[in-house]
């Protein structure tokens, strides 16, 4: 018997949506499963709040007894990421008697010292740890041991990682690399903006130039978000040097599984890497060897790919860490070889449906599975 469950999401984001990308796969793969997605959005921003809850109210009627999977981040239910309103949505869908998953896409709150950084804090972790004791599961995007704020709350809460929003990315394992007379290549996949963005393309430079120097002559391929607009940067920071700029924008996913099969290596610099962080899945996917920083939400599987750790105590660490990857062909390899299997086992739409299976379908009247740190 087929199982219906509604993917419910907050605001659009732009240029891409990377949660509703993630809805759409995993609706697919969850179809072996006998589980039918419809995907819903409270349309606040266009709407506003009061209109955007009555059109929910009347949705939810039709939901009761259905598995309704509302995707958070901050920014979703919130413009300035302040998600206090967002707590009664799940009251009009524990009211219309649907059965709530929340599905943690930011696990974190987020950083700064200013004073509305604080407030920001503190309205985030409330929301998310209010939302966590109102639901029936919690699906969390990084293992429960990286999360602070959940408490005791562990028995309703599964980690489940991210995949890549990417159409067969397995066909890139195919494409021979290094061979011939082809450059060396390093894919760079999405830049935030601001000023986040600004130490991201200085730091791309910076790890590129070390390589170059003993190299010679390489290729950059950027992708995703700011690619683009990041081009000029890129080559007035790396003027003179024998380092030739690709840069592609946003591009369908088709295309992305293309350019990153003709690279040789991942360059992750949005921030530490994490199970969460489908811009550093994507190069694991693909079958790529990962260069990144480690952060707060580092943890298994992500370490079970093939990532090399740039030291960040060393100030050319991640050209470095670059360098060692590309002089190396066993080494990158095997680290080749890592990623692939890794994406097998944990970070594929097939592995991850599974797990929501088995989490969604509850044994004698019990609520999903619970209390787990392991992944399929």
């Amino acid at each position: 018997m087929t199982q219906k469950c509604i993917a419910l999401l907050g605001r659009r984001d732009a240029p891409t949506d990377a949660v509703e990308e993630y809805c759409q796969y995993l609706a697919g793969a969850l179809r072996a499963h006998d589980f039918a997605w419809e995907l819903a959005r409270v349309a606040w921003l266009e709407d506003g709040w009061p209109a955007a809850m009555h059109a929910l109210e009347r949705q939810a009627k039709g939901w009761r007894g259905c598995w309704v999977l509302v995707q958070y981040t901050a920014l979703a239910w919130s413009e300035r990421g302040f998600p206090l309103r967002f707590l009664r949505v799940l009251r009009i869908l524990r009211q219309a008697g649907a059965r709530v998953a929340m599905v943690y896409h930011d696990v974190l709150p987020y950083h700064g010292s200013r004073t509305i950084d604080k407030l920001r804090r503190r309205a985030q972790n409330h929301a998310m740890s209010e939302a966590l004791r109102s639901s029936d599961l919690g699906v969390f995007t990084v293992p429960l041991s990286k999360i602070p704020w959940i408490g005791r709350q562990h028995t309703r809460a599964i980690f489940i990682p991210v995949g890549a929003n990417l159409p067969e990315p397995e066909t890139a394992w195919t494409v021979p690399h290094g061979e011939g007379n082809r450059l060396p290549a390093i894919a760079v996949f999405g830049i935030t903006g601001g000023e986040s963005g600004i130490w991201e393309i200085a730091s791309i430079s910076e790890a590129l130039q070390i390589v170059a120097e003993r190299l010679g002559k390489l290729r950059l391929v950027v992708m995703g978000r700011h690619s683009d607009t990041a081009e000029k940067a890129l080559q007035n920071l790396m003027d003179k040097q024998p380092i030739e700029v690709s840069a592609l924008g946003v591009l369908p996913g088709a295309e992305i599984v293309r350019h990153m099969a003709s690279c040789d290596v991942l360059l992750f610099v949005r921030g530490g890497i994490s199970s969460r962080r489908g811009s550093a899945i994507a190069g694991i996917a693909c079958g790529l060897p990962v260069v990144a920083l480690e952060g707060p939400e580092t943890a298994s599987p992500i370490t079970e790919a093939g990532v090399v750790f740039a030291d960040p105590k060393r100030q050319r660490g991640l050209g470095e860490a670059l360098l060692k990857v590309l002089c190396d062909p066993e080494y990158r390899a095997v680290l080749a070889e890592r990623s692939r299997r890794a994406q097998d086992k944990y970070f594929s739409w097939k592995a991850i449906a599974a797990r929501y299976a088995e989490a969604l379908r509850p044994v004698d009247g019990s609520v999903g599975i619970s209390g787990q740190e392991e992944v399929a």
